[in-house]
């Protein structure tokens, strides 16, 4: 086997989940440097269908990480999703009909719980939690890994949900098998949990037409320190074949990566110190985007508190290929980031200072978001105690 190839199979592996964890990473590795035999092929179908937890395991390199060594909030939400639509897509593909692939519509709030190093092994296990006629839930666990220490910490958890595309025709939705719950009280929190999302969705439709201004031309005259002009900044990406899905459209994981990237870039503008991911409201995927569109990632402050900033961050594409070249609203999420001194404790944030009636609509909104989650940690918290 080609030495490049055998490197990379070392790096990233998916696996059923084992309380064996060194057993089995040896073992995902030495299948990948010789055939993958039918039994073995046959016990991950299997796997699939009794809805099996699966796992990726990655090295965190230093190309995954700003300057200080946290890794970016956008390759673990990036590592996410792959495994999200790795166990979404083999779950969809054990019934008879068109194969398809498990498409990403939507993520619930994300919450960063601790940041991860240079150094560390992610371990990212996703289980598919619940099944409508149309959609699956799939509910993913990030494990921070410390080789030196052999140490472990919960860094991140989220809720996805995915639609499968018939690969024949994209348009197509497929059927999603069932899946069987321990009691009919955990079908029931599922089925709750799937009305709750499709109602927001719903509710989300009002904001995709919104027209977001361009950032500042540099030869513009500067915006004062502390404003939404000041730090608003926005990336341009051609999607190119490596970003896209077999339907040659992009994967979720590659557009949560650059909307992390924009708000990281809007966060550091604001506070210019080192800043990371504390958590993402719901990430709702309006519109596909396809292979060849010209995307553009505006972020942009909303809110900002003592010690946190919120940050809106919109996705629009349009074709270069196609005649009508009309730009649309394909994502939209908030975003929340800390500023963190050498030592990794949060430090205060300057306040957003407001112009105009529309900034302060936002910011009124934005204020009422973070009221409500300190509310609903604090409820938490209280319960655990």
């Amino acid at each position: 086997m080609d030495q490049g190839v055998s490197q990379s199979a070392k790096m990233r592996c998916f696996r059923p989940w084992s309380s064996k964890a060194a057993d089995e990473v040896e073992k995902c590795q030495a299948s990948h440097s010789q055939p993958v035999s039918r039994d073995v092929r046959e016990g991950g179908e299997a796997g699939a269908q009794q809805g099996s937890e699966y796992q990726l395991s990655r090295l965190m390199r230093p190309d995954d990480a700003n300057i200080v060594g946290n890794v970016h909030g956008g390759m673990i939400l990036k590592m996410i999703e792959e495994a999200g639509c790795i166990i979404g897509t083999r779950h969809c593909n054990t019934q008879n009909g068109d194969r398809c692939l498990a498409a990403l519509v939507r993520v619930e709030k994300t919450e960063f719980l601790f940041p991860m190093f240079i150094g560390e092994v992610a371990h990212v296990t996703a289980e598919i939690t619940y099944t409508s006629k149309h959609s699956l839930e799939v509910q993913v666990k990030v494990i921070a890994e410390n080789l030196l220490t052999g140490a472990k910490k919960l860094a991140n958890k989220a809720a996805l949900w995915y639609v499968p595309c018939s690969l024949a025709n994209v348009e197509k939705i497929m059927d999603v098998p069932p899946i069987k719950y321990a009691t009919a009280e955990e079908e029931e929190q599922g089925r709750k949990r799937y009305e709750a999302q499709k109602l927001e969705r719903l509710e989300t439709k009002a904001r995709i037409d919104e027209v977001v201004p361009l950032p500042p031309n540099p030869d513009d005259s500067p915006k004062e320190q502390h404003t939404v002009g000041f730090s608003q900044s926005s990336l341009i990406h051609l999607v190119a074949p490596s970003d896209c899905t077999l339907h040659n459209n992009v994967h979720g994981g590659v557009t949560m990566k650059l909307m992390d990237e924009v708000a990281g870039i809007v966060a550091f503008r604001h506070c210019n110190t080192n800043i990371v991911t504390a958590s993402v409201e719901a990430i709702n995927f309006h519109r596909k985007i396809h292979k060849g569109c010209v995307v553009t990632v505006t972020g942009r402050l909303t809110f900002v508190s003592d010690k946190s900033m919120e940050i809106e961050v919109l996705v629009d594409a349009s074709s270069l290929i196609e005649a009508k070249k009309q730009k649309y609203r394909a994502v939209s999420a908030f975003f929340t980031f800390i500023s963190l001194d050498k030592d990794n404790k949060p430090l205060p944030v300057p306040a957003l200072k407001i112009e105009g009636e529309e900034e302060q609509r936002r910011f009124e909104e934005g204020k009422a978001r973070y009221l409500q989650n300190k509310a609903k940690r604090l409820a938490n918290k209280e319960r655990q105690q």
